[in-house]
């Protein structure tokens, strides 16, 4: 069964460390989809729990405006993990919108994560109810991939963590930087699973983070390649990455003006009774339509 879940954009998802009260500030400054605090990778054991705190204050201060907010908490398996929902939710809970669980490797992570965000809901009196996205970042987890985009109604979105990925199946680091030559894609495998994984159970699919800011030639590369498979966005680890991700995930304007036009031209051949009908030289059917209604919901979401 397919999850109904709130329309968000995530054609860029920007990691900022939840331990820096400065850049914090200054992402919410930033035109970008989506922005997620991290508490995990990003910060130290001896600042994680004095981090929450900051946290906490940029999300009950800070105007993102139209950016959704998000905090990637610690794993599951970790001491932090039921804290940091615990003080987050306490907290800053009617200002957070989404929590990321990395490290997910079953379904029973998902439902410890989702039962926790229920009782403090209902204990609080919170009126929205928070989502849960999740990284997709061993190989146990990829091989539950199903069962977890099937765990609960409250999730939203798997994402592909490549580098945690890259040590759990004993990829060298070279590979992920794009510096080893490789006949093809080395994540299509990945991908193409976490993308069929979300699409059976009406979840987003994003692609991971690129680690080399420094090479927006690559970067680039890596969201086309995520883009032509279905994902929908890309994480980016610094700010110059955003521009490049929201543009790749965008449609062209021509595209979006190709595929309304298509639309109008199928629905008046239906109203005729005609199943099939020619565009530009081109044969529109039923599965054409499919495909250009996604650019279209895509449009309207971005607001072209």
């Amino acid at each position: 069964m397919k999850n109904i879940c709130p329309t968000r954009l995530r054609r860029c998802q920007l990691a900022i460390p939840g331990s820096s009260v400065s850049m914090m500030a200054k992402g919410s400054q930033l035109d970008v989809d989506y922005i997620f605090f991290d508490l995990e990778d990003a910060v130290a054991p001896s600042e994680k729990k004095a981090s929450r705190s900051k946290v906490v204050e940029a999300l009950n201060t800070l105007n993102f405006g139209r950016t959704t907010r998000s905090v990637r908490i610690n794993d599951p398996a970790s001491p932090y993990c039921y804290g940091d929902i615990i003080e987050l939710v306490t907290d800053a809970g009617d200002n957070l919108d989404v929590i990321m669980v990395p490290k997910v490797l079953d379904a029973a992570d998902v439902l410890f994560v989702d039962k926790l965000l229920s009782q403090l809901e209902l204990d609080l009196g919170l009126d929205r109810k928070i989502g849960i996205e999740c990284l997709i970042e061993d190989v146990e987890a990829m091989s539950n991939i199903d069962s977890i985009a099937a765990s609960t109604s409250r999730l939203e979105a798997l994402i592909l963590g490549v580098g945690d990925f890259s040590a759990s199946q004993g990829i060298p680091m070279e590979s992920i930087e794009g510096t080893i030559d490789y006949p093809g894609d080395i994540w299509h495998y990945h991908r193409n699973q976490l993308v069929i994984a979300c699409k059976t159970h009406g979840l987003t699919p994003v692609d991971g983070p690129f680690v080399d800011f420094n090479q927006p030639d690559l970067y680039r590369i890596e969201c086309r390649r995520a883009m032509q498979l279905g994902l929908a966005g890309k994480w980016a680890i610094h700010p110059s990455q955003i521009e490049h991700a929201q543009d790749i995930f965008s449609p062209s304007k021509e595209a979006v003006t190709a595929a309304r036009e298509m639309k109008i031209t199928y629905d008046e051949a239906l109203a005729q009774g005609i199943g099939a009908v020619q565009y530009k030289g081109k044969l529109i059917d039923a599965a054409s339509i499919r495909m250009v209604q996604n650019i279209i919901d895509q449009a309207d979401l971005i607001g072209m």
